[in-house]
């Protein structure tokens, strides 16, 4: 009788320890694809000159930095806040503007995510430029938000 209780109380165990792990994944895997589609926003904005719905993608108090190497082969930072950005794609400019993004790695802690996401920039149908962008997200309560992001741009060496 006591080895019976023994193995019922070990399957039991072992049902709830899965559950709670497959809770978990199903809730990290919905909380990556709230993350992908806030940053899917922002590049669907930019495709449609919509800054309206650019805007709706990042966070009051979002700061743009790029990183680039110059001429003399130093880095040179450049930070502005987002508002010029959002300002920009709204006005009327003749080529589309189409940021491709690949091999998106998310990583989440609570109310905060960062997403790692190498890109390939194109105005119309010519390539411009490349590199990594880093946001750094937060969840807000109307959802995830861009608070920030950091990218590389260069024109050769691409992925």
């Amino acid at each position: 009788m006591k080895r019976t209780t023994n193995r019922r109380l070990y399957k039991s165990a072992i049902s709830i320890c899965l559950l709670i792990t497959i809770s978990n994944l199903a809730f990290a895997q919905s909380e990556e694809t709230s993350i992908r589609a806030s940053v899917d926003k922002l590049f669907d904005g930019m495709r449609s000159g919509d800054s309206s719905l650019v805007r709706s993608a990042f966070t009051s108090q979002a700061i743009l930095t790029s990183v680039s190497i110059n001429e003399k082969d130093s880095v040179v930072i450049s930070n502005s806040k987002a508002d010029g950005f959002v300002a920009a794609v709204g006005k009327p400019h003749t080529e589309k503007w189409d940021e491709r993004i690949s091999n998106v790695k998310i990583s989440v802690d609570g109310p905060m995510a960062t997403v790692w996401a190498p890109y390939k920039f194109f105005r119309g149908e010519t390539f411009s430029h490349c590199g990594v962008n880093v946001f750094t997200m937060i969840k807000t309560k109307t959802g995830w938000k861009i608070n920030a992001i950091t990218d590389t741009r260069r024109k050769a060496n691409c992925p």
